[in-house]
């Protein structure tokens, strides 16, 4: 088993910066991948961005292209989304999800989530 626990998210300004991290315990994460979503109120939950955790290859939504990064720390067990030039728009729910041996942009190839944390955009 996998838990995984989120950083605090937080209230910040349009063209703001904030980064969230998503600590794993229970199995060391050297295989599948990390990835984050987000839920608006009203909305599906997204797919944002994905990372393998062995090689770190990474995919992003269209919509944080260029605006967010992913990253991992392999010594810490831990992943990191960085979102810089914030908008409204990405106010969301933020999860972040594993599998030990899938990636993809579904929610159902992870089988482990965090709880989610709350991140306002103001404008």
């Amino acid at each position: 088993q996998v838990q995984l626990v989120e950083s605090r998210g937080g209230l910040v300004q349009a063209g703001g910066s904030l980064r969230l991290s998503c600590a794993a315990s229970g199995r060391t994460l050297s295989s599948g991948a990390m990835a984050w979503f987000r839920q608006a109120p009203g909305k599906e939950r997204e797919f944002v961005a994905s990372i393998k955790w062995s090689g770190g290859s990474t995919d992003y939504a269209d919509s944080v292209k260029g605006r967010f990064a992913i990253s991992r720390d392999n010594a810490k067990n831990t992943g990191y989304l960085q979102m810089n030039s914030l908008k409204p728009e990405d106010t969301a729910v933020y999860y972040c999800a594993a599998d030990l041996r899938r990636w993809g942009r579904s929610t159902a190839y992870y089988n482990y989530w965090g709880q989610g944390t709350q991140v306002t955009v103001s404008s």
